[in-house]
């Protein structure tokens, strides 16, 4: 049986053989148990890129389009290291980057991680700071 994005929500009562952790653990396997005897790490208590793209697809069914951008931006974002995100997210800080700066991310973002949807994302940000004065290079001078 397929996967039906109006019928399958929540995900993990209805259809709880989608939902496992990127170590492969189906969704029931996830309890306490299994963490304090060591059968579940920390890595596996996140979500898979499979079960956000799957999570967007029922909220852009369910008419919110927003959140199925978000939750495709998270499926990107799955597989990146922790440390990378918080550099990005930290250039995305009003006054933090120049437009190069948050050009060079959204490249990254493409080449290195396979995540357009996110990079498109900085970009629409670099624009909106150029035309808003947020960019570093128009910090205000004190």
């Amino acid at each position: 049986m397929g996967f039906d994005d109006k019928v399958d929500y929540p995900l993990g009562q209805k259809r709880p053989g989608l939902v496992s952790t990127p170590g492969g653990h189906l969704l029931d396997e996830v309890t306490l148990d299994s963490v304090r005897d060591g059968r579940i790490g920390a890595e596996d208590l996140r979500a898979t890129p499979e079960t956000l793209r799957r999570q967007s697809a029922i909220a852009l069914a369910a008419g919110r389009p927003q959140l199925a951008d978000n939750l495709a931006r998270a499926a990107e974002l799955a597989n990146v290291p922790a440390e990378t995100i918080l550099d990005v997210y930290t250039a995305l800080r009003p006054h933090r980057s120049s437009a190069e700066e948050l050009e060079g991310w959204a490249v990254r973002l493409e080449s290195e991680w396979d995540a357009p949807l996110t990079a498109a994302f900085v970009r629409e940000a670099g624009v909106v700071y150029a035309k808003r004065g947020l960019l570093a290079a128009e910090r205000a001078q004190v």
